[in-house]
């Protein structure tokens, strides 16, 4: 019986069994009413039983102070530039001589070529070239130098040619930053070789002749070497106090190059008037003190001198008389200035003044009754 009481608890008991078990599963499982002190009990429990960790903080590294600044200049902003200034060049030639509108000289012969350029700017060059057709003769970089005022660059070089030659020069300034690009208009030369004979022609001829009549020579114009050129070579010879030949040598052509040799005026206060100078055997047509032609003449001769003295032409014949003179100009009685063959280097007439004969006419037509006739010994 005992055994059965054990194993099968009356009904009463059950209940206190239920509620035990009910107790049980409150303790385990709290019922609603009182699951917020359960949750804060489960909490509680739940802390009690897993501690929190919490991190600990890294302390701050401490920050350096910070070193005050220098105060710093403004910057000026960079200064315009200026633009290059304008430019112009221009070459000119000294040494040449102007024939039919061309720039003649002879080999050897020294020449200057002048530049100009503006607005002078500092530290400026010009490359000058020479060339004869396309071969480069010379290349040469010039500095430009300042003007007294300082309103011009300008520069000067100088050079020949051994060789004839057509020569062009040109001179050009590169753009720099300073200054624009400026190219000179162009020179052009004829290098001739100085020779010449009776016939010939040319350029060097048309030289010579150009240089005779600026000297006052009375020479024609026309680039042939004729007996006329011939005659005036031979009255430059004479001025100059040479050799009274005909020949066209190194010291005539240099000499006329250099323009000197030409009748010293003894009476400028005679107007129109006509000297012989009886030492050189030359006569000149002068208006004033200007003369106006050179001719070479033939004197008298030792055994008939010609008279000396100052006279008026009185009498004037055209041309051929019975003995031979050719368009006359009487000034003392018989004596004359007159055309005549021949008219040698040398007195040989019986005292009048001869001219060539083919030089006659123009003098002829140049005196008029009443012109002076000076005529007199010169220093020798």
């Amino acid at each position: 019986m005992v055994s059965m009481l054990a194993l099968a608890a009356p009904a009463g008991a059950s209940a206190a069994g239920s509620v035990g078990a009910s107790a049980t599963s409150a303790a385990t499982t709290p019922p609603a009413g009182a699951s917020a002190a359960g949750s804060v009990g489960a909490s509680a429990t739940s802390a009690a039983t897993t501690p929190t960790t919490t991190t600990p903080t890294t302390p701050a590294t401490p920050t350096t102070p910070t070193t005050p600044t220098t105060p710093t200049t403004p910057v000026a902003p960079p200064a315009a530039v200026a633009p290059p200034a304008a430019g112009h060049l221009r070459i000119s030639l000294d040494g040449v001589f102007g024939v039919d509108s061309r720039n003649v000289t002879v080999t050897s012969r020294a020449l200057r070529l002048n530049g100009v350029a503006t607005p002078f700017v500092p530290g400026q060059v010009v490359v000058v070239h020479i060339s004869s057709g396309r071969r480069l003769v010379k290349s040469e970089t010039v500095k430009l130098l300042r003007s007294r005022g300082g309103t011009y660059g300008h520069f000067s070089i100088q050079f020949s040619s051994g060789s004839a030659a057509n020569l062009t020069i040109t001179a050009v300034h590169a753009a720099t930053p300073q200054q624009v690009r400026a190219v000179a208009a162009s020179q052009k030369v004829d290098v001739v070789a100085p020779v010449a004979g009776p016939g010939s022609s040319g350029m060097f001829v048309s030289l010579i002749q150009s240089r005779l009549a600026a000297l006052d020579y009375a020479v024609p114009q026309d680039g042939v070497y004729d007996e006329l050129t011939q005659n005036a070579v031979l009255a430059y010879r004479k001025v100059r106090n040479w050799p009274r030949i005909f020949t066209l040598d190194s010291a005539v052509v240099n000499g006329l190059l250099t323009g000197v040799g030409t009748f010293q005026v003894r009476y400028p206060k005679d107007g129109r008037h006509v000297e012989a100078d009886l030492t050189d055997q030359t006569l000149a047509l002068i208006n004033g003190s200007k003369v106006y032609r050179i001719y070479p003449i033939s004197s008298g001769k030792p055994s008939t001198p010609t008279v000396l003295g100052r006279f008026s032409v009185y009498r004037r014949t055209p041309g051929y008389l019975s003995d031979g003179m050719y368009y006359s100009n009487f000034f003392y009685t018989g004596y004359a200035i007159h055309g005549y063959d021949p008219s040698p280097t040398y007195p040989a007439s019986h005292g009048c003044l001869r001219l060539p004969i083919d030089e006659a006419i123009d003098v002829y037509n140049w005196i008029v009754l009443g012109t002076r006739v000076d005529v007199y010994y010169g220093a020798a």
